[in-house]
């Protein structure tokens, strides 16, 4: 395997929504301002996985570094359109637009157990219609 080509397998394209009017700021702070926006919304298709972002049940952890990068921590619960409940969370950097993420998921589910056992990487692009990611699982 080449060093720069990484075995992924696409798992499905994200697109949140987020509350950023009613973000909560904190500025001044030793690592920068944090902006924390309830995350309202949202979608996710991929070839085995589709259904909707659970509204209000996550928020977006969002450090303004002095470099002017940014520090992702997110949460949130995802509804497969089979019922399914999956928890996902993950960090990550963003410089110029471009998000690179770190995803893991947990589920009780018995259909969307591999899931559980995935280390994702998402990239993506954050942007005021929220953040929008390709989340692939490595194999």
């Amino acid at each position: 395997m080449a060093a720069d080509q990484l075995p992924v397998d696409h798992l499905f394209t994200l697109q949140l929504t987020a509350a950023m009017d009613e973000a909560y700021h904190v500025r001044g702070g030793p690592a920068g301002r944090r902006i924390i926006a309830a995350v309202t919304g949202g979608t996710f298709e991929g070839p085995r996985l589709r259904g909707t972002v659970a509204p209000m049940t996550g928020a977006d952890w969002v450090t303004i570094r002095p470099d002017k990068s940014m520090r992702l921590d997110v949460r949130l619960v995802l509804q497969a359109d089979d019922g399914g409940t999956i928890y996902m969370y993950y960090g990550g950097i963003v410089t110029d637009g471009q998000a690179r993420t770190a995803p893991y998921f947990e589920t009780g589910d018995a259909q969307h157990a591999w899931l559980n056992n995935v280390q994702a990487v998402g990239i993506g692009t954050v942007s005021a219609d929220g953040p929008r990611y390709e989340v692939y699982a490595l194999r």
